[in-house]
């Protein structure tokens, strides 16, 4: 899968800022990097951030916003 598939607008929706998806993303590579269990098919030579970019798409992962941080 090419790393501007889904396009960034499609990937917006599900998050509440440009940001959050960012930091959704990185810190769902650095999971995988470090062993965690793919929650979609990796294809042969997939890298950590195009899995996590389309895990995100799915909607399988997902952010919580603390209260502090609102405000």
């Amino acid at each position: 899968m090419p790393i501007n598939k889904p396009g960034i607008e499609k990937l917006r929706e599900k998050t509440d800022s440009s940001y959050t998806l960012v930091v959704m993303a990185a810190r769902r590579a650095r999971q995988l990097m470090d062993g965690a269990q793919p929650l979609v098919e990796q294809h042969d030579e997939e890298k950590p951030l195009a899995s996590a970019i389309e895990e995100i798409n799915r909607g399988l992962v997902a952010y919580h916003r603390k209260l502090e941080d609102e405000q």
